[in-house]
């Protein structure tokens, strides 16, 4: 197993190859530290939105870098062909998902409506004067 310095006095050029592990390895702890702390936030806090929050945001970008990190390691094309699809399809369902349950929670009332800034969507299911309701 050689090191950085190592390659860099054998040849005077770095192994390129051993720079991608590295940043694979850093990636997918970075990761894996992004997803741990999506989990965390979904135990720990306490209304839907900030939940829905928890769960999207760092867990998607979490499985981003570590297909990025698979992709670097194994460095090979059908494994990127596979790996893209993945990524696309969590970041069409992660929104979408969210979206919904933070509407269901909004119907049944399980969130601080003292926390919402604007409630848009009370506006939208009140009835216009001219529809006859």
């Amino acid at each position: 197993m050689t090191t950085l310095a190592a390659a860099a006095d054998a040849g005077g050029a770095f192994d390129w190859l051993l720079i991608a592990d590295g940043a694979a390895v850093v990636l997918v702890l970075i990761g894996a530290l992004l997803c741990l702390t999506a989990s965390i936030g979904l135990l720990r806090l306490r209304d839907v939105p900030s939940r829905l929050h928890a769960a999207t945001k760092p867990q998607v970008l979490g499985l981003m870098l570590i297909c990025l990190a698979i992709a670097l390691s194994l460095r090979s094309w059908p494994v990127v062909a596979t790996l893209v699809p993945v990524v696309l399809f969590q970041l069409a369902t992660a929104p979408l998902s969210a979206h919904m349950v933070a509407r269901a929670a909004y119907r049944n009332g399980t969130f601080d409506e003292n926390a919402l800034f604007s409630d848009e969507l009370r506006d939208a299911q009140e009835t216009p004067p001219a529809s006859g309701g």
